[in-house]
Protein backbone atom coordinates (compact mmCIF):
# COMPACT_ATOMS: atom_id res chain seq x y z
CA UNK A 1 0.00 0.00 0.00
CA UNK A 2 1.24 3.46 -0.90
CA UNK A 3 1.88 5.89 1.96
CA UNK A 4 0.85 9.51 1.75
CA UNK A 5 3.92 11.57 0.95
CA UNK A 6 5.20 13.87 3.66
CA UNK A 7 5.53 16.63 1.04
CA UNK A 8 1.78 17.05 1.14
CA UNK A 9 1.98 18.72 4.50
CA UNK A 10 2.64 22.37 4.01
CA UNK A 11 0.58 22.99 7.09
CA UNK A 12 -1.33 26.10 6.29
CA UNK A 13 -4.92 25.72 7.41
CA UNK A 14 -7.55 28.38 6.87
CA UNK A 15 -10.28 26.56 8.72
CA UNK A 16 -10.45 23.09 10.25
CA UNK A 17 -14.14 22.93 10.95
CA UNK A 18 -17.56 24.02 9.87
CA UNK A 19 -19.33 26.76 11.80
CA UNK A 20 -21.05 25.20 14.78
CA UNK A 21 -24.61 25.91 15.78
CA UNK A 22 -24.32 26.06 19.56
CA UNK A 23 -27.58 26.27 21.50
CA UNK A 24 -28.05 28.50 24.52
CA UNK A 25 -28.22 26.19 27.55
CA UNK A 26 -27.66 28.80 30.22
CA UNK A 27 -31.20 28.40 31.59
CA UNK A 28 -30.91 24.63 32.03
CA UNK A 29 -30.40 23.89 35.71
CA UNK A 30 -27.96 21.10 36.54
CA UNK A 31 -27.16 20.32 40.15
CA UNK A 32 -23.74 18.74 40.47
CA UNK A 33 -21.51 18.23 43.48
CA UNK A 34 -18.10 16.65 43.92
CA UNK A 35 -17.44 14.08 46.63
CA UNK A 36 -13.76 13.57 47.47
CA UNK A 37 -13.74 9.89 48.40
CA UNK A 38 -9.94 9.64 48.19
CA UNK A 39 -9.47 12.22 50.95
CA UNK A 40 -11.58 10.23 53.40
CA UNK A 41 -10.09 6.91 52.33
CA UNK A 42 -6.47 7.99 52.78
CA UNK A 43 -7.32 9.63 56.11
CA UNK A 44 -8.56 6.43 57.77
CA UNK A 45 -6.81 5.03 60.83
CA UNK A 46 -4.90 1.98 59.61
CA UNK A 47 -4.42 0.88 63.22
CA UNK A 48 -8.15 0.40 63.55
CA UNK A 49 -9.26 -0.77 60.13
CA UNK A 50 -12.66 -2.35 60.99
CA UNK A 51 -14.03 0.80 62.67
CA UNK A 52 -12.44 3.09 60.07
CA UNK A 53 -13.96 1.12 57.21
CA UNK A 54 -17.37 1.17 58.86
CA UNK A 55 -17.19 4.96 59.08
CA UNK A 56 -16.14 5.13 55.43
CA UNK A 57 -19.04 2.90 54.39
CA UNK A 58 -21.47 5.08 56.33
CA UNK A 59 -20.23 8.31 54.75
CA UNK A 60 -19.91 6.96 51.21
CA UNK A 61 -22.82 4.58 50.86
CA UNK A 62 -22.88 2.78 47.54
CA UNK A 63 -19.53 3.90 46.16
CA UNK A 64 -17.53 2.24 48.95
CA UNK A 65 -18.70 -1.18 47.79
CA UNK A 66 -18.00 -0.32 44.15
CA UNK A 67 -14.55 0.86 45.10
CA UNK A 68 -13.46 -2.12 47.19
CA UNK A 69 -15.12 -4.93 45.25
CA UNK A 70 -15.13 -3.68 41.64
CA UNK A 71 -12.25 -1.19 41.41
CA UNK A 72 -9.79 -2.74 43.88
CA UNK A 73 -11.11 -6.25 43.23
CA UNK A 74 -11.07 -7.27 46.91
CA UNK A 75 -13.12 -10.36 47.81
CA UNK A 76 -16.24 -9.38 49.82
CA UNK A 77 -15.03 -10.69 53.17
CA UNK A 78 -14.30 -8.37 56.13
CA UNK A 79 -10.79 -9.72 56.77
CA UNK A 80 -9.86 -9.47 53.10
CA UNK A 81 -11.14 -5.91 52.81
CA UNK A 82 -9.24 -4.76 55.91
CA UNK A 83 -6.00 -6.46 54.88
CA UNK A 84 -6.03 -5.56 51.19
CA UNK A 85 -7.23 -2.00 51.77
CA UNK A 86 -4.38 -1.44 54.21
CA UNK A 87 -1.89 -2.76 51.66
CA UNK A 88 -3.32 -0.49 48.98
CA UNK A 89 -3.10 2.54 51.25
CA UNK A 90 0.57 1.86 51.93
CA UNK A 91 1.37 1.29 48.25
CA UNK A 92 -0.48 4.30 46.88
CA UNK A 93 0.12 6.92 49.58
CA UNK A 94 2.74 8.60 47.39
CA UNK A 95 0.35 8.85 44.45
CA UNK A 96 -2.35 10.24 46.72
CA UNK A 97 0.10 12.82 48.06
CA UNK A 98 0.92 13.85 44.49
CA UNK A 99 -2.78 14.38 43.77
CA UNK A 100 -3.49 16.76 46.65
CA UNK A 101 -2.05 19.98 45.24
CA UNK A 102 -3.20 19.72 41.57
CA UNK A 103 -6.73 18.82 42.63
CA UNK A 104 -6.97 21.02 45.71
CA UNK A 105 -9.54 23.12 43.85
CA UNK A 106 -11.74 20.82 41.81
CA UNK A 107 -14.39 23.46 41.08
CA UNK A 108 -13.17 24.45 37.57
CA UNK A 109 -13.31 20.80 36.47
CA UNK A 110 -16.72 20.34 38.10
CA UNK A 111 -17.97 23.44 36.29
CA UNK A 112 -16.78 22.11 32.92
CA UNK A 113 -18.59 18.84 33.57
CA UNK A 114 -21.71 20.69 34.70
CA UNK A 115 -21.74 22.71 31.47
CA UNK A 116 -21.37 19.51 29.50
CA UNK A 117 -24.36 18.06 31.32
CA UNK A 118 -26.41 21.10 30.35
CA UNK A 119 -25.85 20.18 26.70
CA UNK A 120 -26.63 16.52 27.44
CA UNK A 121 -29.96 17.61 28.91
CA UNK A 122 -30.66 19.89 25.94
CA UNK A 123 -30.14 17.15 23.38
CA UNK A 124 -31.32 14.18 25.48
CA UNK A 125 -33.91 15.57 27.92
CA UNK A 126 -34.99 12.09 29.07
CA UNK A 127 -31.48 11.03 30.01
CA UNK A 128 -31.02 10.89 33.79
CA UNK A 129 -28.10 13.15 34.55
CA UNK A 130 -25.50 12.31 37.18
CA UNK A 131 -25.70 14.63 40.17
CA UNK A 132 -22.33 13.70 41.65
CA UNK A 133 -18.70 13.42 40.68
CA UNK A 134 -16.88 11.02 43.00
CA UNK A 135 -13.10 11.31 42.91
CA UNK A 136 -10.92 8.40 43.99
CA UNK A 137 -7.39 7.02 43.76
CA UNK A 138 -7.45 3.52 42.31
CA UNK A 139 -4.92 1.08 40.88
CA UNK A 140 -2.88 2.41 37.98
CA UNK A 141 -4.19 -0.41 35.80
CA UNK A 142 -7.78 0.46 36.65
CA UNK A 143 -10.38 2.99 35.57
CA UNK A 144 -9.81 6.62 34.63
CA UNK A 145 -13.54 7.15 34.95
CA UNK A 146 -16.80 5.21 35.13
CA UNK A 147 -20.50 5.76 35.58
CA UNK A 148 -21.46 3.98 38.79
CA UNK A 149 -24.69 2.03 39.43
CA UNK A 150 -26.11 4.98 41.40
CA UNK A 151 -25.52 7.18 38.33
CA UNK A 152 -22.57 9.13 39.68
CA UNK A 153 -19.48 9.83 37.61
CA UNK A 154 -16.45 8.33 39.33
CA UNK A 155 -13.06 9.78 38.36
CA UNK A 156 -9.80 7.97 39.08
CA UNK A 157 -7.31 10.76 39.75
CA UNK A 158 -4.35 8.36 39.57
CA UNK A 159 -4.54 8.68 35.79
CA UNK A 160 -4.68 12.49 35.60
CA UNK A 161 -1.50 13.64 37.35
CA UNK A 162 0.14 15.16 34.28
CA UNK A 163 1.98 13.56 31.38
CA UNK A 164 5.38 14.22 32.99
CA UNK A 165 4.49 12.67 36.36
CA UNK A 166 7.48 10.53 37.32
CA UNK A 167 5.46 7.40 38.09
CA UNK A 168 4.19 7.35 34.49
CA UNK A 169 7.80 7.21 33.28
CA UNK A 170 8.59 3.95 35.10
CA UNK A 171 9.08 0.81 33.01
CA UNK A 172 6.16 -0.90 34.75
CA UNK A 173 3.71 1.87 33.89
CA UNK A 174 5.13 2.40 30.39
CA UNK A 175 4.36 -1.25 29.71
CA UNK A 176 0.73 -0.53 30.61
CA UNK A 177 0.53 2.95 29.15
CA UNK A 178 3.01 3.91 26.42
CA UNK A 179 3.85 7.61 26.22
CA UNK A 180 1.29 8.20 23.44
CA UNK A 181 -1.36 7.13 25.98
CA UNK A 182 0.06 8.75 29.13
CA UNK A 183 0.42 12.13 27.39
CA UNK A 184 -3.37 12.29 27.82
CA UNK A 185 -3.12 11.82 31.60
CA UNK A 186 -3.76 15.52 32.10
CA UNK A 187 -6.51 17.14 34.22
CA UNK A 188 -7.91 18.77 31.06
CA UNK A 189 -9.07 15.33 29.90
CA UNK A 190 -11.31 14.77 32.95
CA UNK A 191 -14.38 16.63 31.57
CA UNK A 192 -13.81 15.02 28.16
CA UNK A 193 -13.67 11.52 29.61
CA UNK A 194 -16.70 12.18 31.82
CA UNK A 195 -18.68 13.12 28.73
CA UNK A 196 -17.26 10.15 26.81
CA UNK A 197 -18.72 7.85 29.47
CA UNK A 198 -22.13 9.43 28.92
CA UNK A 199 -21.75 9.14 25.14
CA UNK A 200 -20.99 5.43 25.50
CA UNK A 201 -24.02 5.07 27.78
CA UNK A 202 -26.25 6.76 25.19
CA UNK A 203 -24.90 4.62 22.37
CA UNK A 204 -25.38 1.44 24.38
CA UNK A 205 -29.09 2.17 24.78
CA UNK A 206 -29.71 3.57 21.29
CA UNK A 207 -27.46 1.54 18.99
CA UNK A 208 -28.96 0.00 15.82
CA UNK A 209 -29.59 -3.74 15.80
CA UNK A 210 -27.02 -4.52 13.09
CA UNK A 211 -23.46 -4.81 14.30
CA UNK A 212 -20.92 -2.89 12.23
CA UNK A 213 -18.17 -5.05 10.77
CA UNK A 214 -16.87 -3.30 7.67
CA UNK A 215 -14.13 -0.74 8.14
CA UNK A 216 -16.28 2.09 6.79
CA UNK A 217 -19.02 1.21 9.27
CA UNK A 218 -16.61 1.12 12.18
CA UNK A 219 -15.15 4.47 11.16
CA UNK A 220 -18.57 6.08 10.91
CA UNK A 221 -19.60 4.66 14.29
CA UNK A 222 -16.50 6.25 15.83
CA UNK A 223 -17.28 9.45 13.99
CA UNK A 224 -20.78 9.48 15.46
CA UNK A 225 -19.34 9.39 18.97
CA UNK A 226 -16.98 12.30 18.30
CA UNK A 227 -19.83 14.30 16.75
CA UNK A 228 -22.04 13.76 19.82
CA UNK A 229 -19.12 14.48 22.16
CA UNK A 230 -18.49 17.71 20.26
CA UNK A 231 -22.13 18.69 20.81
CA UNK A 232 -21.69 18.20 24.57
CA UNK A 233 -18.36 20.06 24.70
CA UNK A 234 -18.62 22.66 21.93
CA UNK A 235 -15.93 24.94 23.35
CA UNK A 236 -13.40 22.21 24.19
CA UNK A 237 -10.45 21.87 21.77
CA UNK A 238 -10.94 19.12 19.20
CA UNK A 239 -7.50 17.75 20.06
CA UNK A 240 -8.78 16.81 23.53
CA UNK A 241 -11.95 15.22 22.16
CA UNK A 242 -10.15 13.17 19.50
CA UNK A 243 -7.10 12.42 21.65
CA UNK A 244 -4.83 13.57 18.83
CA UNK A 245 -2.06 16.08 19.35
CA UNK A 246 -2.85 19.50 17.89
CA UNK A 247 -0.29 18.91 15.16
CA UNK A 248 -1.78 15.52 14.27
CA UNK A 249 -5.20 17.14 14.00
CA UNK A 250 -3.84 19.89 11.74
CA UNK A 251 -2.10 17.25 9.63
CA UNK A 252 -5.32 15.27 9.29
CA UNK A 253 -7.35 18.25 8.09
CA UNK A 254 -4.56 19.25 5.71
CA UNK A 255 -4.51 15.77 4.18
CA UNK A 256 -8.23 14.99 4.34
CA UNK A 257 -8.54 14.40 0.58
CA UNK A 258 -5.37 12.32 0.41
CA UNK A 259 -6.41 10.20 3.40
CA UNK A 260 -9.73 9.41 1.75
CA UNK A 261 -8.04 8.64 -1.55
CA UNK A 262 -5.74 6.23 0.27
CA UNK A 263 -8.68 4.26 1.69
CA UNK A 264 -10.48 4.17 -1.66
CA UNK A 265 -7.51 3.26 -3.84
CA UNK A 266 -6.41 0.49 -1.49
CA UNK A 267 -9.92 -1.03 -1.37
CA UNK A 268 -10.09 -0.73 2.41
CA UNK A 269 -13.60 0.59 3.02
CA UNK A 270 -15.42 -2.73 2.93
CA UNK A 271 -12.73 -4.82 4.57
CA UNK A 272 -13.83 -6.91 7.57
CA UNK A 273 -10.61 -8.78 8.37
CA UNK A 274 -9.54 -7.51 11.84
CA UNK A 275 -5.85 -7.69 10.89
CA UNK A 276 -6.51 -5.27 8.03
CA UNK A 277 -9.06 -3.08 9.82
CA UNK A 278 -7.43 -2.66 13.25
CA UNK A 279 -4.54 -0.32 12.26
CA UNK A 280 -7.08 2.33 11.29
CA UNK A 281 -9.48 2.13 14.25
CA UNK A 282 -7.21 1.34 17.19
CA UNK A 283 -5.24 3.66 19.41
CA UNK A 284 -1.57 4.17 18.64
CA UNK A 285 1.18 6.77 18.32
CA UNK A 286 0.46 6.99 14.58
CA UNK A 287 -1.26 5.14 11.76
CA UNK A 288 1.84 3.35 10.46
CA UNK A 289 0.30 2.67 7.06
CA UNK A 290 -0.05 6.41 6.43
CA UNK A 291 3.21 7.70 7.84
CA UNK A 292 4.91 9.47 10.73
CA UNK A 293 2.72 12.57 10.42
CA UNK A 294 -0.52 10.76 11.19
CA UNK A 295 -2.40 10.11 14.45
CA UNK A 296 -3.39 6.66 15.58
CA UNK A 297 -7.04 5.75 15.00
CA UNK A 298 -7.25 7.83 11.82
CA UNK A 299 -10.54 6.06 11.11
CA UNK A 300 -12.15 8.15 13.85
CA UNK A 301 -11.22 11.31 11.95
CA UNK A 302 -12.56 10.01 8.64
CA UNK A 303 -15.80 8.84 10.23
CA UNK A 304 -16.22 12.20 11.94
CA UNK A 305 -15.97 14.05 8.62
CA UNK A 306 -18.51 11.71 7.02
CA UNK A 307 -20.93 12.23 9.91
CA UNK A 308 -20.54 16.03 9.67
CA UNK A 309 -21.36 15.81 5.96
CA UNK A 310 -24.46 13.70 6.67
CA UNK A 311 -25.66 16.06 9.39
CA UNK A 312 -25.20 19.04 7.06
CA UNK A 313 -27.48 17.30 4.54
CA UNK A 314 -29.98 16.36 7.25
CA UNK A 315 -30.31 19.61 9.18
CA UNK A 316 -33.41 18.46 11.05
CA UNK A 317 -31.84 15.20 12.23
CA UNK A 318 -31.50 14.93 16.00
CA UNK A 319 -28.58 13.35 17.79
CA UNK A 320 -30.91 10.49 18.74
CA UNK A 321 -31.56 9.89 15.04
CA UNK A 322 -27.85 10.08 14.30
CA UNK A 323 -27.09 7.42 16.89
CA UNK A 324 -29.82 5.08 15.64
CA UNK A 325 -29.12 5.49 11.93
CA UNK A 326 -26.97 2.60 10.64
CA UNK A 327 -23.42 3.58 9.80
CA UNK A 328 -23.68 2.17 6.29
CA UNK A 329 -26.73 4.32 5.57
CA UNK A 330 -24.94 7.44 6.82
CA UNK A 331 -21.97 6.71 4.58
CA UNK A 332 -24.10 6.11 1.49
CA UNK A 333 -26.25 9.19 2.01
CA UNK A 334 -23.41 11.53 2.94
CA UNK A 335 -21.69 11.05 -0.44
CA UNK A 336 -18.50 12.16 1.22
CA UNK A 337 -15.80 13.29 -1.20
CA UNK A 338 -13.33 15.76 0.27
CA UNK A 339 -11.78 18.33 -2.07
Amino acid sequence: MKKIAASLFVLVIISCSHKKKIPDVSQIKVNLQTVRFEKDFFAIDTNNMPASLQSLYAKHKGFSQDFFFNILGIPPFPDSVAHDAKMFLATYKGIYASSVKPFENFEPIQEDVRKGLQYVNYYFPKYILPNKIVTFIGPLNSYAGIITPDNSIAVGLQLYLGKDYKVYQSDEVLNMYPSYVSRRFEPAYIPVNCMKNIVEDLFASNKPAKKSTQLIEQMVDEGKKIYVLDAFLPYTPDSLKTGYTQQQLINSFAAEKEIWTYFVENDLLYQTDPTIVSPYVNNGPKTTELGEWSPGNIGQFVGWQIVKKWMEKNEKATLQQLIRTPAKQIFEEARYKPH
